[in-house]
């Protein structure tokens, strides 16, 4: 789960799907991300499900199932792809089937999907080409939604955690969050997907959704997800520990919890006629 104020985006970097060693660090504990890491609104998988044609789901950066176990539970049968090992295994101890590679490398095998969905990955994919393979593996009416979660912590302690990082990482992205109110969360990842989409020439214009939800978090239940998330999975130990410490003192501070606010972000869009695909 990405961590930004409102406004923020997540990386600096505007191609982060070359950045591999990054987007295969999260397996490092991948026990924690699957323990720590929220799921996603009801509301956002029964729209999904509500506008596919069949029940056949492709889950792109699968991790440790997530996402998958809530389009199971809504119904659908679920394959998915993974370029790390360590958590396509926890996946598949859950009874998933993981093919451990990455998307565009991936080898459909002549299958078709109902959906292709990619929760807090589909960054980590070369969006034009990502689009035009999961176009290839989309059956008649299918549909492509990718999705994120954006926490935003209350405006005075989302800027308590931007000093911790100013103080410990400048230069990094949170350093350098944004609390402007009413900013459009995720808006860079979500523009790169929809013109992915779009660049591919295989799909109808991308619809946008978006689902509001709130969490109340302890100060432990924060320090211990916050390890696997963006910048933090590949920080030193010491650096690391300084972090939890100002993020820790910045939520005893005002009492030890706190509710934070999401922003579920969609991108999604449907199969064209076939007309465009290779």
């Amino acid at each position: 789960m990405p961590t930004l104020a409102s406004g923020a985006s997540p990386s600096p970097d505007p191609r982060p799907h070359e950045a591999r060693q990054v987007a295969e660090s999260f397996g490092m504990d991948a026990a924690r991300y699957d323990r720590t890491r929220p799921g996603y609104p009801d509301a956002m998988v029964a729209a999904i499900v509500d506008a596919l044609p069949g029940t056949a789901v492709l889950d792109v950066g699968i991790g440790t199932g997530i996402a998958a176990r809530q389009f199971r539970a809504a119904g659908c049968t679920v394959l998915g792809v993974d370029p790390d090992a360590r958590m396509a295994d926890v996946a598949r101890r859950d009874g998933f089937d993981v093919a451990v590679t990455t998307f565009e490398g991936w080898d459909r095998g002549g299958r078709t999907f109902d959906a292709v969905v990619s929760g807090q990955a589909w960054h980590w994919v070369a969006p034009v080409v990502g689009a035009a393979r999961a176009a290839e593996a989309l059956g008649p009416g299918g549909r492509l939604a990718v999705f994120w979660n954006a926490a935003q912590p209350p405006p005075e302690l989302a800027e308590a955690f931007a000093e911790v990082y100013r103080r410990v990482l400048p230069d990094s992205p949170a350093a350098r969050a944004s609390v402007t109110a009413g900013a459009e969360p995720y808006a860079v990842l979500c523009n790169t997907a929809a013109d992915g989409i779009r660049r591919s020439g295989a799909f109808a214009d991308p619809e946008r959704w978006r689902f509001d939800w709130e969490r109340t978090y302890t100060r432990d239940e924060w320090l211990d997800q916050l390890p696997t998330t963006g910048i933090h999975t590949r920080l030193p130990r010491d650096v690391l520990d300084r972090v939890l410490a100002g993020v820790g003192a910045a939520v005893d501070a005002v009492g030890g919890s706190f509710v934070s606010r999401y922003a579920t972000v969609v991108v999604t869009a449907t199969r064209g006629d076939g007309s465009a695909l290779v």
